[in-house]
């Protein structure tokens, strides 16, 4: 681990920047449409995630977008006006680590938006010096993107300029002060291009921590050219969106990936009690047998691109209780969403709504409506992991 063994102790607080603080519409939630939560709202929430107990904070894509939650990037090296300035960001990390927090991006490497402006030069001009930056299959309208979602072509990461602008653009925000990353879509860039990127990025900052998302899930069989997994594995990946095989690809390459096996596991467990107590311990320990001790896998109930973990209980707090005890209890940085800690739930799966039903678990963080005896839950959990993190940190100075 070198340089990142801060993260090993981390309590980590996911923030979908439009959605946690200062936004100044509510009611039109279920639309795609931004709501103005912004940086500056999250700078003002340090003291209550400080009272929560998390000594790190991973914010969402900032980068100039065209859609609300930042994923699709119309330029790497600019702050997008709805979230706020460079110099917001700046604030934001002085303050995270005048409070001794640490604080991770979400960085987007495999796409960008139709709107970039490259993408637009590209399609509009096949001399282009953008054309090779992305697959065109049919030139000017058909072209690899992020699986089938036409609105965000993929980049080529295998032409060296293509590199040097996005490997560029890390070490750009690295060099405010952030320190880490999580990678998106990891499966989709190839492993030559992780390879490089690890090794740019830790030589200049080796306390950086990089964390994958490799997940298949919703990936069909024609999406298969868009992602570099291994091959071989792919007649399990295809059948097994958390797999093991998928999580170790990125051994001895990334610091470590989200795990969610972990939660696919404790979901089947807790939320749908679909396997008994004895069988979830030999999962869990099967589970994490696969792994080196120095691979981060950090643990989460729920995230952005699923249904909350209270909706999945059918509202039952006492089991997001249950596996929330679970979740401390196991030896890897833990991660809360934001909003999970005071009750927050939805309507519908996002399964079940045919346009933007992700929506559904991205619902403004409910400040006027918290559920105190969970947050307070909550709090005690991680004051108590903490504590024995720090009494562990104390007995291996002792033997050293």
């Amino acid at each position: 681990m070198g340089g990142v063994d801060w993260f090993k102790n981390a309590i980590i607080y996911h923030i979908l920047i439009d959605r946690f603080h200062g936004f100044t519409i509510t009611e039109n939630y279920d639309k795609p449409i931004f709501l103005g939560g912004n940086i500056k709202g999250i700078t003002e929430k340090i003291p209550y995630l400080l009272d929560l107990g998390a000594n790190t904070i991973w914010v969402s894509p900032f980068y100039q977008t065209s859609a609300y939650h930042g994923y699709h990037v119309t330029d790497f090296y600019k702050v997008d006006q709805h979230y706020g300035t460079t110099e917001d960001i700046k604030e934001l990390i002085k303050t995270v680590h005048e409070n001794n927090m640490h604080i991770i991006a979400d960085f987007v490497p495999n796409h960008c938006s139709k709107e970039h402006p490259f993408f637009k030069e590209a399609q509009s001009d096949k001399n282009s010096r953008y054309y090779d930056w992305f697959f065109f299959t049919e030139w000017p309208n058909e072209y690899l993107c992020f699986l089938s979602i036409k609105d965000i072509p993929k980049l080529n990461l295998e032409n060296p300029q293509v590199r040097d602008y996005i490997i560029g653009a890390a070490r750009y925000w690295l060099s405010l002060g952030f320190d880490g990353f999580r990678l998106d879509h990891v499966i989709g860039p190839t492993h030559s291009f992780w390879k490089q990127f690890r090794k740019d990025i830790k030589t200049e900052y080796p306390h950086c921590v990089l964390i994958g998302e490799a997940w298949m899930m919703g990936i069909k069989k024609h999406e298969l050219n868009t992602i570099n997994v291994n091959h071989k594995f792919l007649k399990w990946l295809l059948g097994d969106s958390a797999s093991d095989k998928l999580l170790k690809e990125y051994i001895g390459i990334l610091d470590g990936v989200l795990d969610f096996k972990f939660q696919e596991i404790i979901r089947n467990y807790v939320a749908y009690s679909r396997i008994s107590k004895n069988k979830f311990e030999k999962n869990i320990k099967k589970h994490y047998k696969h792994f080196p001790k120095n691979y981060f896998l950090p643990t989460f109930l729920d995230n952005h691109d699923m249904d909350r973990f209270l909706f999945q209980c059918k509202d039952d707090k006492d089991k997001l209780k249950a596996a929330a005890e679970i979740q401390f209890s196991i030896d890897q940085p833990a991660i809360i969403y934001y909003g999970t800690e005071t009750g927050m739930t939805q309507e519908k799966s996002i399964w079940d709504i045919k346009s933007h039903g992700d929506l559904q678990a991205r619902q403004p963080m409910n400040w006027n409506k918290q559920d105190m005896d969970l947050f307070s839950f909550y709090k005690e959990l991680i004051k108590k992991r903490r504590s024995c993190s720090e009494l562990s940190e104390q007995k291996q100075t002792v033997f050293k």
